[in-house]
Protein backbone atom coordinates (compact mmCIF):
# COMPACT_ATOMS: atom_id res chain seq x y z
CA UNK A 1 0.00 0.00 0.00
CA UNK A 2 0.70 3.49 -0.38
CA UNK A 3 2.54 5.14 2.67
CA UNK A 4 -0.42 7.44 3.02
CA UNK A 5 -3.04 4.76 3.29
CA UNK A 6 -0.18 2.97 5.74
CA UNK A 7 -0.05 5.88 8.23
CA UNK A 8 -3.73 6.53 7.92
CA UNK A 9 -4.06 3.25 8.79
CA UNK A 10 -1.69 3.27 11.76
CA UNK A 11 -3.35 6.51 13.38
CA UNK A 12 -7.27 6.69 12.20
CA UNK A 13 -8.01 2.78 11.93
CA UNK A 14 -10.87 1.62 14.21
CA UNK A 15 -8.17 0.31 16.11
CA UNK A 16 -5.37 2.85 15.49
CA UNK A 17 -3.53 5.11 17.23
CA UNK A 18 -5.77 8.29 17.29
CA UNK A 19 -9.18 5.91 17.61
CA UNK A 20 -8.41 5.01 21.28
CA UNK A 21 -8.67 7.29 24.46
CA UNK A 22 -5.28 7.60 26.25
CA UNK A 23 -4.29 9.54 29.71
CA UNK A 24 -1.88 12.22 30.00
CA UNK A 25 1.33 10.61 31.86
CA UNK A 26 4.10 7.82 32.31
CA UNK A 27 1.92 4.84 30.99
CA UNK A 28 -0.52 7.78 28.64
CA UNK A 29 -0.22 9.60 25.93
CA UNK A 30 3.25 12.27 25.34
CA UNK A 31 2.61 15.94 27.34
CA UNK A 32 2.33 18.75 24.59
CA UNK A 33 1.69 22.47 25.42
CA UNK A 34 -1.96 21.93 26.09
CA UNK A 35 -1.28 19.54 29.40
CA UNK A 36 1.76 21.37 30.04
CA UNK A 37 -0.29 24.34 31.43
CA UNK A 38 -3.83 25.58 31.51
CA UNK A 39 -1.63 29.15 30.63
CA UNK A 40 -1.64 27.78 26.90
CA UNK A 41 -5.12 27.62 26.29
CA UNK A 42 -5.60 30.74 28.52
CA UNK A 43 -3.35 32.90 26.10
CA UNK A 44 -5.63 31.65 23.23
CA UNK A 45 -8.49 33.22 24.92
CA UNK A 46 -6.91 36.47 25.48
CA UNK A 47 -6.43 36.44 21.61
CA UNK A 48 -9.64 35.68 20.98
CA UNK A 49 -11.42 38.59 23.00
CA UNK A 50 -8.73 40.41 21.40
CA UNK A 51 -9.49 39.48 18.06
CA UNK A 52 -13.56 40.45 19.20
CA UNK A 53 -12.52 43.75 20.46
CA UNK A 54 -10.41 44.44 17.15
CA UNK A 55 -14.02 43.95 15.36
CA UNK A 56 -12.75 41.15 13.49
CA UNK A 57 -15.14 38.71 14.75
CA UNK A 58 -18.32 39.56 16.86
CA UNK A 59 -18.85 37.98 20.35
CA UNK A 60 -21.45 35.56 18.50
CA UNK A 61 -18.77 33.71 16.88
CA UNK A 62 -18.48 30.06 17.15
CA UNK A 63 -15.13 28.90 18.80
CA UNK A 64 -14.28 25.38 17.66
CA UNK A 65 -11.46 22.90 18.48
CA UNK A 66 -9.97 20.82 15.69
CA UNK A 67 -8.77 17.30 16.50
CA UNK A 68 -9.70 17.81 20.26
CA UNK A 69 -8.47 14.47 21.81
CA UNK A 70 -9.09 15.08 25.56
CA UNK A 71 -10.91 18.32 25.08
CA UNK A 72 -9.02 19.85 27.50
CA UNK A 73 -7.48 22.65 25.39
CA UNK A 74 -11.45 24.39 24.53
CA UNK A 75 -12.36 23.76 27.82
CA UNK A 76 -9.35 26.10 28.93
CA UNK A 77 -10.50 28.75 26.65
CA UNK A 78 -13.51 28.59 28.11
CA UNK A 79 -12.17 28.81 31.64
CA UNK A 80 -10.41 31.88 31.01
CA UNK A 81 -12.77 33.30 28.80
CA UNK A 82 -14.58 33.11 32.27
CA UNK A 83 -12.19 34.46 33.84
CA UNK A 84 -11.54 37.58 31.61
CA UNK A 85 -14.74 38.27 29.99
CA UNK A 86 -17.12 36.12 31.22
CA UNK A 87 -20.47 37.85 29.41
CA UNK A 88 -19.16 36.74 26.26
CA UNK A 89 -20.11 32.85 27.52
CA UNK A 90 -23.46 33.93 27.18
CA UNK A 91 -23.23 34.86 23.14
CA UNK A 92 -20.54 32.51 22.00
CA UNK A 93 -20.84 29.27 20.97
CA UNK A 94 -18.58 26.51 21.71
CA UNK A 95 -18.10 23.30 18.86
CA UNK A 96 -15.54 20.49 18.41
CA UNK A 97 -14.91 18.28 15.21
CA UNK A 98 -13.96 14.73 16.10
CA UNK A 99 -14.23 11.88 14.10
CA UNK A 100 -14.07 9.17 17.02
CA UNK A 101 -17.74 8.75 18.76
CA UNK A 102 -15.98 7.56 21.65
CA UNK A 103 -13.84 10.46 22.12
CA UNK A 104 -16.85 12.92 21.64
CA UNK A 105 -18.45 11.07 24.71
CA UNK A 106 -15.06 11.70 26.32
CA UNK A 107 -15.08 14.97 25.90
CA UNK A 108 -18.91 15.57 26.75
CA UNK A 109 -18.15 14.58 30.26
CA UNK A 110 -15.35 16.65 30.58
CA UNK A 111 -16.80 19.57 29.51
CA UNK A 112 -20.33 18.43 31.85
CA UNK A 113 -18.06 17.71 34.79
CA UNK A 114 -16.05 21.45 34.34
CA UNK A 115 -18.83 23.10 33.45
CA UNK A 116 -21.82 21.61 33.82
CA UNK A 117 -25.07 23.31 31.90
CA UNK A 118 -23.40 26.75 31.93
CA UNK A 119 -21.47 25.75 28.71
CA UNK A 120 -23.12 23.80 25.40
CA UNK A 121 -21.00 21.83 23.82
CA UNK A 122 -21.24 20.67 20.01
CA UNK A 123 -19.54 18.24 17.92
CA UNK A 124 -19.25 17.84 14.49
CA UNK A 125 -17.59 14.64 12.81
CA UNK A 126 -16.06 16.96 9.85
CA UNK A 127 -15.40 20.30 9.15
CA UNK A 128 -17.51 20.02 5.49
CA UNK A 129 -20.59 19.44 8.35
CA UNK A 130 -19.88 23.79 9.35
CA UNK A 131 -21.58 26.79 7.80
CA UNK A 132 -20.98 29.21 10.54
CA UNK A 133 -21.03 33.14 10.42
CA UNK A 134 -18.41 33.81 11.97
CA UNK A 135 -15.54 31.06 13.79
CA UNK A 136 -12.69 31.32 15.66
CA UNK A 137 -10.69 27.73 14.71
CA UNK A 138 -7.96 26.38 17.15
CA UNK A 139 -5.81 23.37 16.59
CA UNK A 140 -2.53 21.80 18.34
CA UNK A 141 -0.30 19.80 16.76
CA UNK A 142 -2.74 19.02 13.51
CA UNK A 143 -0.62 18.79 10.92
CA UNK A 144 1.90 16.89 11.82
CA UNK A 145 -0.79 14.03 11.77
CA UNK A 146 -1.68 14.50 8.51
CA UNK A 147 -0.96 11.04 6.25
CA UNK A 148 2.28 11.90 4.23
CA UNK A 149 4.39 10.13 1.15
CA UNK A 150 7.81 9.49 1.94
CA UNK A 151 9.61 10.48 -1.39
CA UNK A 152 13.46 9.30 -2.28
CA UNK A 153 15.01 10.42 -5.16
CA UNK A 154 12.40 10.57 -7.71
CA UNK A 155 10.27 7.83 -6.24
CA UNK A 156 7.70 7.48 -3.98
CA UNK A 157 7.43 4.51 -1.11
CA UNK A 158 5.09 1.93 -0.73
CA UNK A 159 5.17 -0.37 2.37
CA UNK A 160 4.99 -3.91 2.33
CA UNK A 161 5.49 -5.85 5.60
CA UNK A 162 5.94 -2.44 7.28
CA UNK A 163 8.78 -2.45 5.05
CA UNK A 164 9.32 0.84 2.65
CA UNK A 165 9.84 0.04 -0.83
CA UNK A 166 10.64 3.48 -2.78
CA UNK A 167 9.48 2.67 -6.47
CA UNK A 168 6.46 4.41 -7.31
CA UNK A 169 6.07 7.05 -9.72
CA UNK A 170 3.68 10.22 -8.59
CA UNK A 171 3.83 12.94 -10.63
CA UNK A 172 2.03 15.03 -7.67
CA UNK A 173 4.10 14.33 -5.15
CA UNK A 174 7.56 14.59 -7.10
CA UNK A 175 6.45 17.87 -7.92
CA UNK A 176 5.52 18.98 -4.28
CA UNK A 177 9.06 17.25 -3.80
CA UNK A 178 11.27 19.46 -6.48
CA UNK A 179 8.84 22.84 -5.20
CA UNK A 180 10.17 22.32 -1.49
CA UNK A 181 13.18 21.61 -2.68
CA UNK A 182 13.37 18.07 -1.66
CA UNK A 183 15.43 14.78 -2.66
CA UNK A 184 13.91 12.89 0.60
CA UNK A 185 11.89 13.12 3.29
CA UNK A 186 8.15 14.00 3.77
CA UNK A 187 4.95 15.42 1.35
CA UNK A 188 2.02 15.95 3.70
CA UNK A 189 -1.37 14.73 1.94
CA UNK A 190 -4.57 16.81 2.43
CA UNK A 191 -3.49 20.36 3.53
CA UNK A 192 -5.37 21.06 0.60
CA UNK A 193 -8.69 19.96 1.16
CA UNK A 194 -8.19 20.74 4.34
CA UNK A 195 -7.73 24.33 3.92
CA UNK A 196 -11.07 24.17 1.15
CA UNK A 197 -13.50 22.46 4.06
CA UNK A 198 -11.99 25.27 6.63
CA UNK A 199 -12.86 28.33 3.95
CA UNK A 200 -16.13 27.38 3.50
CA UNK A 201 -17.07 26.48 7.26
CA UNK A 202 -17.08 29.95 7.73
CA UNK A 203 -17.81 33.23 6.20
CA UNK A 204 -15.42 34.90 8.35
CA UNK A 205 -12.68 33.63 10.22
CA UNK A 206 -9.53 33.53 11.80
CA UNK A 207 -7.62 29.59 12.57
CA UNK A 208 -4.50 29.55 14.60
CA UNK A 209 -2.85 25.93 15.21
CA UNK A 210 0.65 25.18 17.04
CA UNK A 211 3.10 22.76 15.49
CA UNK A 212 6.62 21.56 15.09
CA UNK A 213 8.38 22.47 11.82
CA UNK A 214 9.75 25.19 9.70
CA UNK A 215 8.64 27.09 6.77
CA UNK A 216 11.39 25.30 4.64
CA UNK A 217 11.11 22.37 4.12
CA UNK A 218 14.07 19.82 6.03
CA UNK A 219 16.37 18.02 3.77
CA UNK A 220 16.19 15.01 5.60
CA UNK A 221 13.60 12.18 6.97
CA UNK A 222 11.75 13.60 9.98
CA UNK A 223 9.18 11.11 10.30
CA UNK A 224 9.80 9.48 13.65
CA UNK A 225 7.81 7.02 16.27
CA UNK A 226 7.06 7.96 19.74
CA UNK A 227 6.44 5.09 22.14
CA UNK A 228 6.87 4.64 25.86
CA UNK A 229 8.19 8.08 25.88
CA UNK A 230 10.58 7.68 24.03
CA UNK A 231 11.54 8.69 20.27
CA UNK A 232 12.78 6.26 17.01
CA UNK A 233 13.60 7.67 13.68
CA UNK A 234 11.35 5.58 11.52
CA UNK A 235 14.21 3.64 9.42
CA UNK A 236 16.17 3.14 12.71
CA UNK A 237 16.76 -0.13 13.16
CA UNK A 238 16.21 -0.82 16.30
CA UNK A 239 13.04 -0.02 15.87
CA UNK A 240 10.21 -2.82 15.49
CA UNK A 241 7.64 -1.32 13.28
CA UNK A 242 5.15 -3.92 13.16
CA UNK A 243 4.81 -4.22 16.79
CA UNK A 244 4.63 -0.21 16.85
CA UNK A 245 2.15 -0.09 14.61
CA UNK A 246 -1.27 1.60 15.95
CA UNK A 247 0.36 1.68 19.50
CA UNK A 248 2.45 4.19 19.09
CA UNK A 249 1.95 7.95 17.99
CA UNK A 250 3.73 8.52 14.38
CA UNK A 251 4.58 12.52 13.29
CA UNK A 252 6.83 13.92 11.25
CA UNK A 253 8.28 18.16 11.00
CA UNK A 254 5.51 20.28 9.28
CA UNK A 255 6.45 22.54 6.41
CA UNK A 256 4.71 25.65 6.47
CA UNK A 257 5.41 26.99 3.24
CA UNK A 258 3.30 23.68 2.15
CA UNK A 259 0.29 24.85 4.61
CA UNK A 260 0.42 28.96 4.02
CA UNK A 261 0.40 27.46 0.31
CA UNK A 262 -2.55 25.34 0.66
CA UNK A 263 -4.63 27.97 2.56
CA UNK A 264 -4.07 31.20 0.85
CA UNK A 265 -5.10 29.04 -2.45
CA UNK A 266 -8.41 28.62 -0.17
CA UNK A 267 -8.54 32.27 0.37
CA UNK A 268 -7.01 32.58 3.79
CA UNK A 269 -4.00 34.39 3.61
CA UNK A 270 -1.62 34.03 6.65
CA UNK A 271 -1.73 36.47 9.48
CA UNK A 272 1.41 35.83 11.42
CA UNK A 273 3.78 33.35 11.45
CA UNK A 274 6.14 33.21 14.41
CA UNK A 275 7.55 31.14 17.33
CA UNK A 276 5.78 29.82 19.92
CA UNK A 277 7.43 31.19 22.51
CA UNK A 278 7.29 34.62 20.63
CA UNK A 279 3.92 34.36 19.62
CA UNK A 280 2.61 33.42 23.26
CA UNK A 281 4.38 36.33 24.84
CA UNK A 282 2.56 38.51 21.81
CA UNK A 283 -0.76 37.59 22.79
CA UNK A 284 0.11 38.31 26.67
CA UNK A 285 0.70 35.10 28.33
CA UNK A 286 2.73 37.68 30.16
CA UNK A 287 -0.35 40.04 31.31
CA UNK A 288 -1.80 36.52 32.58
CA UNK A 289 0.63 35.80 34.56
CA UNK A 290 0.94 38.91 36.34
CA UNK A 291 -3.33 39.05 37.02
CA UNK A 292 -2.42 35.51 38.56
CA UNK A 293 0.19 37.27 40.49
CA UNK A 294 -2.46 39.99 41.76
CA UNK A 295 -5.02 37.54 42.64
CA UNK A 296 -3.32 34.29 43.89
CA UNK A 297 -0.82 33.36 46.31
CA UNK A 298 3.38 33.09 46.00
CA UNK A 299 2.89 28.96 45.85
CA UNK A 300 0.79 29.24 43.71
CA UNK A 301 1.95 31.86 41.38
CA UNK A 302 5.30 30.50 41.74
CA UNK A 303 3.82 26.76 40.64
CA UNK A 304 2.51 28.44 37.64
CA UNK A 305 5.13 30.49 36.43
CA UNK A 306 7.36 27.04 36.39
CA UNK A 307 4.58 25.63 33.85
CA UNK A 308 4.43 28.60 31.98
CA UNK A 309 8.24 28.25 31.33
CA UNK A 310 7.95 25.19 29.41
CA UNK A 311 5.75 26.72 27.25
CA UNK A 312 7.91 29.62 26.25
CA UNK A 313 11.35 29.57 27.33
CA UNK A 314 14.19 28.07 24.53
CA UNK A 315 15.74 25.96 26.99
CA UNK A 316 12.39 24.01 27.32
CA UNK A 317 10.68 24.20 23.80
CA UNK A 318 13.76 24.95 21.23
CA UNK A 319 12.54 27.19 18.12
CA UNK A 320 10.65 24.08 16.18
CA UNK A 321 7.61 25.07 17.50
CA UNK A 322 6.12 27.11 15.37
CA UNK A 323 2.62 28.80 15.50
CA UNK A 324 0.48 29.93 12.11
CA UNK A 325 -2.53 32.38 11.71
CA UNK A 326 -4.89 32.52 8.91
CA UNK A 327 -7.92 34.50 8.40
CA UNK A 328 -10.86 35.25 6.22
CA UNK A 329 -12.39 37.86 5.68
CA UNK A 330 -16.89 37.44 4.19
CA UNK A 331 -16.86 38.36 0.63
Amino acid sequence: MRFSDYMTEWLYADDGYYATYRPIGKSGDFYTAVSASKFFGGTIAKHLIDVIDEGFLSPNATVCEIGAHHGYLLADIVEFIYTLRPELLQTLSFAIVERFEHLQEQQRRYFADSFGEAVTLRHYTALSQMNEPEAFFVANEIFDAFPCELYYKGKTGRVENHEVIFDVDDAWVKAKAEQFHKDRGEIAVGYEAFAQEMAAAAQQSEFITFDYGEMQARPDVSLRIYKEHGVFPFFDEALDRAEAFKKSDITYDVTFAHVKEAFEAAGMPMAEYATQMKALVEMGILELLEILRANADEKVYKQELEKVKTLIMPQFLGERFKMIRFRKERA
